[in-house]
């Protein structure tokens, strides 16, 4: 590996700069590793910058190339238009490529808050008060995250649809 092929350090998470860091992080890694499949969990995405341009601009870059997949997991989006309503816009753009998907309501599961592509790339949030988290190339840690997703999603339905039914 040269120099230049070897990752950046991961941030430490130890404010919500440190999670946006963390997360940029993860992105600009899948994009450079050409990962498959980026994975968002958390109950509600609240404390995600998923309203910034410059991340959008990030997925894109990744969403862009073949294959490509972003899957969010949350309890529910129902918050997600008002909390993030450029995220929510540009998802409309990216809807082949992005998945909502939430547990049922009385399943009684409770959400990491994480990301975790289909290779060693993990963060994953402990909690917010206070911030503190980790983020790593570590595919052991990555393969246990992607699993429990990976089960989590079996119990999930389709979520977030991008125009609402009704009238």
């Amino acid at each position: 590996m040269t120099r230049q092929d070897t990752p950046p350090a991961a941030p430490a998470i130890d404010s919500a700069a440190g999670f946006d860091a963390a997360l940029r992080w993860a992105i600009d890694a899948a994009v450079s590793r050409r990962a498959r499949r980026l994975l968002f969990v958390d109950p509600d995405f609240s404390a995600w910058p998923l309203d910034d341009a410059a991340l959008h601009g990030m997925l894109v870059d990744w969403l862009r190339q073949p294959g490509r997949r972003l899957v969010l997991v949350a309890m529910q989006f129902g918050e997600m238009p008002r909390r993030h309503p450029r995220f929510e816009a540009w998802r409309r753009d990216w809807a082949h490529v992005v998945e909502g998907w939430a547990p049922a309501p009385d399943s009684g599961v409770e959400l990491p808050t994480l990301v975790v592509d289909d290779g060693p790339v993990v963060v994953r949030l402990q909690g917010t008060r206070p911030w503190r988290g980790q983020a790593a190339i570590d595919a052991r840690e990555a393969r246990a995250c992607r699993d429990e997703v990976d089960a989590l999603l079996q119990r999930c339905e389709a979520a977030w649809p991008v125009r609402p039914l009704g009238l």
